[in-house]
């Protein structure tokens, strides 16, 4: 499944008188504020998210997996599948491996597919939460945190393990995340687990190439239902603080408790330069995974707000963040999901850039929150939408990714080519 230069071109040549109407009224009206609209869509360009490896199937839920025909069976066809996106959206630009679901056969071979496709390898994954096929200990009872050394060790040992595998492959980086914790009250020693985390963490931590970080992932509860070991951002920080310069926090959006002010949480970590990347998704009750600015788009907004104000002032040199899409495709076809992800991301960041700061500072320091307010709506109304097709357009992309999606039918295509019974490794 490739996508040939000339099927977008005669695709926006249907959509370019609307787009350029859209697109000059909108620049005017930034224009007068003073905004640069070519700076602007530069940075647009810039935003490049990751796709995980897991997320190019169907999701699941705690009852039933329903598969979606033309699944990539393999490693390769998943980067296909991302050279899919990235080709109309041009906002694809990295993948995120799942160790073990995604190991590679042939490194050299993927590393080169990757590079025809404009593709990265970003953060590797490890995954503790499970038992594999033939493995010796179970993490039943948790794995980095477990009361038996010999479990902790063997967690150790593959994490160890996917760091290598992502040196192989040209990432910076591997994400923690952890399912240990406990079902019922006085099933862990609350304390001691803390501490096995900690230990096995630095050991991680010590284990990293100097210019590799790790992100410590957090959430409340779930798949343990009485404490989870790194429960919140505070725990995730505590550890990241004492593991090492390399560590860092990683907020997945939908890790937290309903109505949790993730934008203050985003704040004070960049303040401690601590803040090491995001899991985009959206959530209605729990850790929904649902597709990214489907519920809650303003909250999504405030967040790339305080992104977008600390990566400006940066003032503790907080680094580059990572970013990546965290979601589970029940019900839509997962390419289409992600597309509708990645839009919704780049939307809040957009809306985000266009926000009078000097005006929002003002209104602050003279605390009026009503100037306040309108300040940040004016943004988040304004239909930035122009500046992302600009920016695809510019950068080689579709003017409407949904649309070319359906029109080039490239679902119908995939199962031409996988047939209708491939499932994807992952959730």
């Amino acid at each position: 499944m490739k996508i040939l230069g000339a099927q977008i071109a005669s695709f926006n040549e249907q959509e370019a008188l609307n787009h350029q109407k859209q697109f000059s009224y909108l620049r005017d009206q930034l224009g007068s504020k003073g905004v640069n609209v070519d700076r602007l869509i530069r940075k647009i360009a810039n935003l490049q998210i990751a796709i995980p490896s897991w997320a190019l199937g169907a999701g699941g839920t705690r009852f039933g997996r329903f598969s979606y025909a033309g699944e990539p069976g393999n490693l390769e066809q998943k980067l296909e599948d991302i050279g899919t996106l990235h080709a109309l959206t041009r906002a694809a630009g990295a993948v995120s491996l799942h160790i073990p679901w995604d190991i590679p056969e042939d490194y050299s071979a993927l590393r080169q597919q990757a590079a025809e496709l404009g593709i990265v390898f970003d953060a590797v994954n490890s995954n503790t939460f499970q038992d594999q096929k033939d493995q010796e200990h179970s993490y039943k009872f948790g794995s980095l945190c477990h009361t038996s050394k010999a479990v902790r060790e063997q967690a150790i040992a593959h994490n160890k393990e996917v760091i290598d595998i992502g040196e192989r492959l040209g990432s910076k980086s591997i994400t923690v995340w952890l399912a240990d914790g406990a079902s019922f009250p006085g099933q862990h020693n609350l304390r001691g687990a803390l501490v096995n985390t900690l230990n096995s963490l630095r050991e991680i931590h010590d284990y990293l190439p100097d210019d590799w970080r790790m992100f410590i992932e957090y959430k409340p509860y779930e798949p343990n239902f009485y404490s989870t070991v790194i429960q919140d951002w505070g725990t995730s920080y505590l550890l990241a603080n004492e593991c090492g310069d390399k560590a860092y926090t990683l907020v997945d959006l939908g890790h937290h408790l309903p109505n949790t002010n993730i934008e203050q949480i985003v704040a004070t970590l960049m303040m401690q330069g601590k803040l090491g990347g995001f899991h985009f998704n959206d959530s209605k009750y729990g850790d929904d995974d649902l597709t990214v600015g489907s519920i809650k788009p303003y909250q999504l907004f405030l967040i790339f707000h305080e992104l977008v104000y600390g990566m400006e002032q940066n003032i503790a040199d907080n680094p580059p963040l990572a970013w990546m899409i965290d979601a589970s495709h029940n019900v839509k076809d997962p390419l289409e999901d992600l597309i509708q992800s990645l839009e919704a991301i780049r939307l809040a960041y957009a809306q985000a850039l266009i926000i009078d700061q000097t005006s929002l500072l003002a209104a602050q320091d003279q605390n009026d929150p009503v100037l306040a307010q309108e300040v940040l709506q004016e943004a988040f109304r304004t239909d930035v939408r122009p500046l992302l097709q600009e920016a695809r357009l510019r950068s080689g992309g579709v003017l409407q990714p949904i649309a070319a999606y359906r029109q080039f039918q490239i679902r119908k295509q995939l199962i031409s080519e996988r047939g209708k019974t491939t499932v994807a490794t992952g959730l």
